[in-house]
């Protein structure tokens, strides 16, 4: 996360040793929760910390260059230049030094898209398109973290201009001003972050409410200055205690960042407005160490990411602990090496001159620009590496393929809320008019459709799916089970789901939920089948299609029978009682993909998985043929 350096930026002001220390407070547990350290659940509620620290510094120097008529907007771009891109670019660079040599091209092109997004400064708008179901996991992103230095950026777009504007009209109107925007974000922010979690994580009017905090704090101590020590000493002591909660007893679960941010965001205000040096908790948050370790927090921030990211791409596995507790040491290694031999020498303008910062921004940034462009044109740069086994891969072709041969869901309605992905509409049938047969559920119910469709081409297939189990009392599924059940055509309903990841190993509400479903369905007088699911592999297709021999394909691409029938026992038992209890079709379909003693995601030298727990189009094909013969749809 990037910070401006008070000591170097802020003529007017003495330097404050405890928002250094208020940095190492944010960067270290962020780390930590991204090395998987569970005891640091709310740890990611440092990038808030940032946000308000940042927020305080840049209105603070913005309103005492304007109060001596020293602002200038070209100069305020240039600090923030001077701040970022350096330390910025050379991770970039060890980034994608690295990822060629060890990135296959699937996610070597995901990669290439995330360095033109923060070349842009919109890799927050990248990873909040990405993030959803067939997104690759936020672990395996080693530019993910950006995501927090393009919203700053949007905001150091805006603010600054908006700020200048409102001071000119007259200073009363500033507050007013900022204080409606503040509160407005943060409705928003807490609006979406129940009805669409990942655009309030990601998404700039969701997250500007923090930054405007840190300015509002900026105005207040402009105005008064809090000189009692025992209100001091509690003012620090209650936002170091709002911040130790958020860390230690937040989690991934939590709603964010709506009002659950503001314990982080109001800690971080009230030790920037009580802590100093004359009282002990301030001199604590802002001792040698923390000082120190705030100073290189920005490129810790930078180095910590990618170096997990690459760790897990080598090992193929979650590192263990002790190896996530040495990157931690090496990335506040780099970072001081960054600092010192980077950072530092760019930060002074009689080393390096105005013109040289911001042409050779503009160089790096179009590099990188053309980089990206040209990863994403040359599908990952795919001829680096040589295939081992045939198939698509990813989940581009896959849907491209659908969108272009068949026609968009019936009814209307459920087409309107069908899911999308890139552009893709996710709710499509095999022929014009009301569908005969439908596949109802998540993307395990889609992946079925290609080959079900082909093989029965005298019919009239359809999928329903939503990212949520297919309960009858699901709301997610409401409109579609209306219009089913409100159809009285003859249909045949295949319901399915992907069990594993929908019902993680709780699957009390399984049978209730599915014997609601079959006989509101069987009311209806539709004809209803169960499925099972196909087994999920611990690697990637893409890993699979890439393995250099014999040894790395079996290890890649199969699962000996025992570990499958572990997956199966979690649903088989319950769809087979289901199945008993209202006389409806069940069928398991690990057949054609498992011998007696393994199961694979290639058959005939093709790949038949997408990712690890997703068909292609030759899966879907074999798999359909399959449960059509099995079913006798």
């Amino acid at each position: 996360m990037n910070y401006i350096n008070v000591k170097l930026c802020w003529s007017k002001m003495e330097y404050r040793r405890e928002i250094d220390g208020l940095r190492a407070i944010a960067v270290l547990p962020v780390i930590l929760f991204h090395a998987g350290f569970e005891t640091f659940g709310g740890g990611f509620v440092g990038v808030d910390i940032f946000f308000v620290i940042s927020g305080f510094l840049i209105t603070t120097i913005i309103s005492e260059e304007s109060k001596t008529g020293r602002f200038s907007i070209v100069n305020f771009y240039e600090r923030r230049a001077r701040r970022i891109f350096p330390a910025l670019f050379l991770v970039m660079g060890i980034c994608i030094i690295s990822a060629w040599f060890l990135f296959l091209p699937g996610d070597m092109k995901e990669f290439a898209d995330s360095i033109t997004a923060v070349s842009l400064f919109l890799s927050n708008f990248l990873f909040w398109y990405q993030s959803g179901y067939f997104d690759t996991v936020a672990e395996m992103k080693p530019m993910l973290h950006t995501w927090s230095l393009a919203v700053e950026e949007q905001f150091y777009v805006i603010f600054p201009l908006l700020f200048i504007f409102f001071m000119k009209l007259g200073k009363q109107y500033v507050l007013t001003v900022l204080s409606i925007l503040f509160f407005a974000s943060l409705g928003f922010a807490q609006w979406v972050s129940i009805t669409n979690p990942e655009m309030a994580f990601y998404f700039l009017p969701a997250r500007g409410w923090e930054l405007l905090l840190g300015s509002l704090i900026s105005l207040f101590l402009y105005r008064v200055k809090i000189r009692n020590r025992i209100a001091n000493e509690c003012g620090t002591g209650l936002g170091l205690l709002l911040i130790l909660y958020s860390i230690f007893f937040y989690s991934k679960i939590t709603p964010f960042p709506g009002v659950y941010a503001l314990a982080p965001t109001i800690g971080a205000g009230l030790i920037i407005v009580f802590a100093t040096q004359k009282t002990m908790l301030g001199q604590i948050i802002g001792n040698k160490l923390f000082m120190r370790i705030g100073a290189i927090s920005y490129s810790a921030y930078l180095w910590h990411q990618p170096l997990f990211v690459f760790a897990r791409y080598m090992t193929l596995n979650e590192p263990s602990k002790a190896m996530f507790a040495t990157l931690s040491v090496v990335t506040f290694a780099l970072a001081y090496l960054s600092w010192k031999f980077v950072e530092l020498p760019f930060r002074d303008k009689y080393t390096v001159n105005k013109r040289v910062i911001f042409s050779g921004s503009f160089l790096f940034l179009s590099i990188f620009i053309v980089f990206g462009i040209w990863g994403r044109m040359t599908d990952g740069f795919s001829n680096r590496v040589d295939r081992s086994f045939g198939g698509d891969i990813g989940h581009l072709l896959f849907h491209q393929y659908i969108d272009e041969n068949y026609f968009d869901c019936e009814p209307k309605v459920i087409a309107e809320q069908a899911l999308s992905w890139n552009g893709f509409l996710r709710c499509k049938q095999s022929k014009e008019g009301v569908p005969d047969v439908v596949l109802l559920g998540d993307s395990h119910a889609e992946h079925l459709f290609i080959g079900l469709a082909e093989v029965k081409s005298n019919s009239n297939v359809a999928f329903y799916i939503k990212s949520d189990k297919p309960y009858i009392e699901n709301p997610e599924f409401a409109t579609i089970f209306n219009e089913l059940i409100s159809n009285k055509k003859h249909q045949k309903v295949i319901l399915t789901m992907n069990y594993m990841g929908r019902l993680r190993w709780d699957v009390e509400g399984l049978y209730d939920g599915f014997s609601g479903t079959i006989k509101a369905l069987l009311n209806a007088g539709k004809e209803v089948y169960i499925l099972g699911d196909i087994p999920k592999y611990n690697k990637d297709a893409q890993i699979c299609a890439y393995a250099k021999n014999s040894v790395e394909a079996v290890s890649y691409c199969y699962l000996y029978v025992d570990s499958v029938e572990y997956q199966r026992d979690m649903y088989g038992a319950v769809l087979t009682k289901l199945s008993k209890d209202y006389h409806v079709p069940y069928i398991d379909i690990y057949s054609p993909l498992c011998t007696e003693t393994k199961c694979g995601m290639i058959k005939n030298n093709n790949i038949l998985y997408r990712d690890d727990n997703h068909l292609n189009i030759l899966g879907s094909e074999l798999i359909g043929r399959y449960v059509a013969e099995k079913l006798d749809l």
